[in-house]
Parts: structure tokens; C-alpha cells; sequence
């Protein structure tokens, strides 16, 4: 499911050093101050295990909602543009350095990447909106969580939780497209992987497949079905089946099909840019393939409906050759070797322990998943093609060259530039109070923070003086 982002980390600097203001001047030392609190729950949201970071994203959210009209602010007086229908007059004094920690750029395994330092107040907004388009998809994926949980959701439930995913995805479309706009303005490219037109282009596409994808999800009860079939807490099993309701299985082929080919765009637009995680890349290719694999399942459903087995069974093959899993013949299919049964079940407790722990599931995009639900029906067809209905299954390949077009799903509104209120652009026209700035605490790095704060003093230690008892130290 939705890609698991990594939210960034920054230096602390001041606008105060390099912007002043005549009309505001409190505006400067303000947007610092905003700046701040986002360092800080950045920082401590980066502390906090994987599994549980969900908990702080609404946090990091309504901080970086705080900062980022200050941003604009700063930036429409440097533009000489108004501000909530006030002119605002701002001087650039020097050139503004800022320092992010870049996630989406290749690194040396089991380590992070260093910080890039970047010049002007557009790549700090830059990285600012990209972080929010993150959480964004961050808190997609933590509604999307609940619906592979071992206490299985309510319809309701499962409605309300997908209904909040598309919402979060489409918002996260809105910042990306909103700066794709914004960086064709740019005549250069910047230093960082993470705001280079490419990636910013990449991640659009990405969301709007995303978006796209899971419009299906809310009315297909497959993958519930299978669900249902592994959850050991279900005993509906013993007095009745699994009821599959009739889906619009065209109309669903072609959302999955356009899903597919915005995945596309994506992969392309990633292929031009340079030293990109390659996390990111492999996770835009198992979306592709799980959106093409999805529409080959709902034609195969729409076939086998219409008293079409034996191709609605080439469509399921079809799907497994999309899935890149081998599209095993008629003879494979009935009777496997026990290996690769054994590491089938294998695979599949190894995805259940991590939905269940919360911490790398879905980083296939769903494909795995995707096979489960293939292979289910793929069983049940060819039983009742060999005892009920006996028809030949025409090869896939024909039918996977005559797929239909894509359907477009959403019509996305457009980024909405946030502004500050008229009483905090009142409040700012004061002489600024430089005892109310906050920068976020220290200047070091997350890592060594964290490094610290495991750190246990010694028994006996002074307080404060856990470094002079480390191993280099004078006292060894």
C-alpha cells in the first residue's frame, strides 16, 4: 500500500540574520519561531519506533500547517505581491542557507544520507510542502492499515477508512502537483534528489495512482475474502461461505488501468533522475503491476460471469505474468511440489507478521496480496472448469495485448495557498520581542541526539556527565 516515507530532518537557522521588514517587523523573527516547533516535532517524531510514528503524524501536521504561511508570507514580500490583502514589504539582508536531510536519495546501506545544504527561501519551502505531502501520505497509509488488521473492520469501518485514505492522497497530489507548477519556473535544478523536478513529477503521478487505485478497494470483496479465509479468529467457515457480491468488474478494469498508467508516468519520470532511492523506484514498479494485475482480474471476473471460464482463467494467468510471478500451466496448477507450497506459506506468515507488527508492511504496493486473491480464484475456476463446464483456456498473451483504455476517477483541486490571518498580520506590525524566538533546541544532528538519549549513564554517574565515561575518555 502507500509508500512508507521517511519525514526529514533540519538545522535550525534564523530569517531574522537574513530578511527584514519595515511594514512587519516581527515577521521575521515569527517565521523562526514557527520554524522551530517543526524542527522540534520532527526531531521527536524521528525518535519514536516505526510501528508507533503514526501516533505523532497529526502532530507534525498542525505544526507544519502553523509554518508554512509564514513561508508565504516571507515570500510574497520578497515578490512584492500582497498578503491577505496587505502589502508587505520585505528585504532580503543575506542569502538564506538551510540544511535538509535528504530521504529519497540512494545511500550507503545502514546508513543515512547526509544533510544537503541549499540556498533561498525556495527550496526551504520546497522541503517544507514536500514534508506535509508525506505525512499526508503517511496518514493514508495508516488508515489503510486498519483494514489488514487481525480484528477484521465493520463496512462502516472499512468505508470511513478508505474514504480518509483518498482523501489524504489527494491531498498529498494537490502539494506535489502544486510544485511541479512551481519548479518549471526554476532555470536550474536543485542539489537535492528530493525537489528535482523528476521526483516532484514522480510523486504526483504517484499519488494520483495511489488515489486511483484504492477507488476499487472500497466495493471489491476479494481481497476481504481471502482475509477472511486466513483469520484464525473466524468461525464463519464452519456454517457458511464467503458471499461475493457482483462487482462492476469493467468499470473497475479501467480505474485499475489508469492507476496503472499514471504508475507509469512515475517510473519514467523516476528513470530520468539520478541516484534515487531505489526503495522508491521498486515500489512504483509493484504499483504498476499490481493496478494491471487487478484489471486483469475484474475482466477474468467479468468473463467468468458471463459463463466464460476457460478465459476467465487465461485473464488470472495474465495477472500472475503481470504480477512477475510464473504463470504456471494447467498441470503446475493443480499439484505443486512441496517446496514451493512450503515457501508460499512461508511468504505469506512472513507479510502477516509485519501487518501485525505495523512496521514494512505493503512496501510491494499490494502485490503480494494481489497474488493471494489471484490464486484463490485461480483454484476455485479450475475446479469448476475440470468437473462442471469443461472449456478450453486460451493463451493470455492475446488478451493482454487488447486491454482496454483507463478511466479517470478523481478531477483533483488545485493547492491552496495558505495565509496568515488578519490578526497575526496585525500583531506583526510591532517591533519584534527577540526573547520569543525558538529554534528548536540544539544545533546537532538527529542522529547524535538519538545516540545520546539511548545512551545510559553509568551507575553511580554524575548527572550530565555520561560522555566522560565512554570508552575513549580519560577515565579508562
Amino acid at each position: 500500500m502507500p509508500f512508507p516515507f521517511i519525514l526529514p530532518t533540519t538545522s535550525s537557522i534564523s530569517f531574522t540574520e537574513s530578511f527584514s521588514s519595515s511594514t512587519h517587523p516581527s515577521l521575521p523573527l515569527s517565521a523562526t519561531t514557527a520554524r522551530g516547533v517543526v524542527r522540534d516535532a520532527l526531531k521527536r517524531h524521528k525518535r519514536i519506533p516505526p510501528s508507533s510514528q503514526s501516533s505523532s503524524l497529526s502532530t507534525v501536521q498542525s505544526t507544519l500547517n502553523e509554518y508554512i504561511p509564514y513561508l508565504f508570507a516571507l515570500d510574497a514580500g520578497l515578490s512584492g505581491s500582497s498578503c491577505a490583502g496587505e502589502e508587505i514589504d520585505v528585504v532580503l539582508v543575506k542569502e538564506l542557507e538551510v540544511e535538509w536531510r535528504t530521504t529519497l536519495s540512494t545511500s550507503i546501506p545502514g546508513r543515512e544520507p547526509p544533510r544537503v545544504k541549499l540556498k533561498s527561501l525556495e527550496s526551504e519551502l520546497f522541503f517544507t510542502l514536500s514534508t506535509l505531502a508525506y505525512v499526508y501520505s503517511l496518514q493514508a497509509r495508516a488508515q489503510l492499515h486498519t483494514l489488514y488488521n487481525a480484528t477484521l473492520p465493520s463496512p462502516e469501518q472499512r468505508v470511513t477508512a478508505i474514504t480518509a485514505a483518498m482523501k489524504h492522497f489527494l491531498d498529498a497530489h494537490a502539494v506535489h502537483t502544486y510544485l511541479v507548477n512551481r519548479a518549471g519556473q526554476w532555470n536550474s535544478q536543485p542539489v537535492a534528489i528530493d525537489i528535482s523536478m523528476p521526483v516532484l513529477g514522480a510523486l504526483a503521478e504517484l499519488t494520483l495512482a495511489e488515489a486511483t487505485l484504492i477507488t476499487v478497494l472500497k466495493d471489491d470483496p476479494y481481497p476481504a475474502a481471502v482475509l477472511e479465509d486466513r483469520n484464525k479468529d473466524s468461525k464463519d467457515w464452519m456454517f457458511k461461505a464467503v458471499e461475493i457480491p457482483k462487482v462492476r468488474a469493467s468499470l473497475f478494469a479501467r480505474l485499475c488501468l489508469a492507476s496503472s498508467e499514471h504508475a507509469s508516468k512515475a517510473q519514467g519520470m523516476l528513470g530520468r533522475a539520478s541516484k534515487v532511492d531505489e526503495r522508491l523506484v521498486k515500489y512504483v514498479d509493484d504499483l504498476r503491476r499490481t493496478a494491471k494485475a487487478k484489471a486483469c482480474r475484474f475482466l477474468g471476473i467479468d468473463a467468468e460471469i458471463a459463463g466464460k471460464t476457460g478465459e476467465g482463467i487465461a485473464w488470472l494467468r495474465g495477472a500472475k505474468k503481470e504480477l512477475g510471478f510464473a504463470a504456471a500451466g494447467a498441470q503446475e496448477e493443480k499439484k505443486s511440489s512441496g517446496f514451493s507450497k512450503l515457501k508460499k506459506d512461508w511468504q505469506e506468515k512472513r507479510e502477516d507478521k509485519k501487518i501485525e507488527k505495523g512496521d514494512g508492511w505493503g512496501t510491494d504496493a499490494g502485490k503480494f496480496e494481489e497474488g493471494r486473491v489471484v490464486d484463490m480464484l485461480l483454484q476455485k475456476w479450475n475446479k469448476m472448469n475440470d468437473t462442471i463446464g469443461v472449456q478450453l483456456v486460451p493463451p493470455s498473451e492475446p488478451l493482454l495485448a487488447s486491454l482496454p483504455s483507463g478511466r479517470e476517477y478523481h478531477n483533483p483541486k488545485p493547492f491552496a495557498t495558505p495565509t496568515l490571518d488578519e490578526h497575526t498580520i496585525v500583531r506583526m506590525r510591532a517591533p519584534p520581542d527577540p526573547g520569543e524566538a525558538f529554534q528548536g533546541g540544539e544545533d546537532d544532528s538527529s542522529d547524535e541526539e538519538t545516540q545520546r538519549e539511548s545512551t545510559p549513564a553509568p551507575v553511580g554517574a554524575f548527572p550530565g556527565a555520561t560522555s566522560a565515561y565512554a570508552g575513549g575518555s580519560n577515565y579508562y
